[in-house]
């Protein structure tokens, strides 16, 4: 019985670092004044996210801190425990300019309203 554990949480391990890899799943719509950018990370809190927008590249880091009694009863593990992506914007934007107009985590969705047309810094969630 403990061989079988050992191969599920193995193989949870695997799927774990593949999803973190890969994710988080981003949708992007662009209009004349904004870009809206919707970032799936499901299973984090707010806190934890840590947003960076440098000229036209967009920094999303989480990483989720994990109760060590949770650990002692885990099976399995699939779910991301860290992201850390870093994203080329399909928009000009020159270094100094950056702003990120409204950043909104609701659900396991980051909705992030990036301005294209003003100047400033301003990055919060909320």
């Amino acid at each position: 019985m403990g061989l079988v554990k050992e191969v599920i949480k193995e193989i949870g391990n695997k799927s774990r670092e593949f999803y973190e890899f890969v994710l988080p799943p981003i949708d992007m719509y662009l209009d004349e004044n904004d870009l809206k950018i919707l970032i799936d990370i499901p299973g984090f809190d707010k806190k934890d996210i840590k947003l960076i927008l440098n000229a036209d590249m967009l920094s999303i880091k989480a990483q989720k801190i994990i109760d060590e009694k949770k650990i002692e009863s885990l099976i399995l593990n699939q779910r991301p425990n860290v992201i850390d992506k870093k994203i080329k914007l399909p928009i000009n934007i020159k270094q100094g300019e950056e702003k990120i107009k409204s950043a909104k985590y609701e659900n396991g969705i980051l909705t992030l309203i990036i301005s294209i047309t003003k100047k400033g810094k301003n990055i919060s969630i909320e």
